[in-house]
């Protein structure tokens, strides 16, 4: 089984995959932009303080990415969020049961 860490960075994969597919960006299977930015949410991930047990960066209170990379990753996430419900419909409901029961409204 794929640990918290490994889920997310596969549902951001498919994110910039969609997003750089997109808008046309020339190179297979990324652009060299996208990649960047695949790189730098990964190595996050990989250095996230909370581990396994990290909530969603959204709510994090430690913004741990650069600024600028910020907004790419927020710009990614806008466009290709409501686009996931077609290519992972699974996934985009477990981020929406996660996030109602991180605002406590589940449990």
């Amino acid at each position: 089984m794929k640990s918290k860490i490994e889920k997310e960075k596969h549902i951001i994969d498919q994110m910039i995959l969609i997003y750089c597919k997109s808008h046309r960006h020339t190179s297979f299977p990324l652009c060299e932009k996208c990649g960047e930015l695949k790189k730098y949410a990964h190595k996050r991930l990989n250095n996230c303080r909370f581990g396994e047990d990290k909530g969603f960066c959204s709510n994090c209170p430690i913004h741990c990415y650069k600024p600028d990379m910020r907004a790419k990753i927020k710009k990614v996430m806008k466009y290709s969020g409501p686009r996931m419900l077609f290519k992972n419909p699974a996934a985009v409901i477990k981020h929406i049961i996660e996030s109602l029961k991180q605002c406590g409204f589940l449990k």
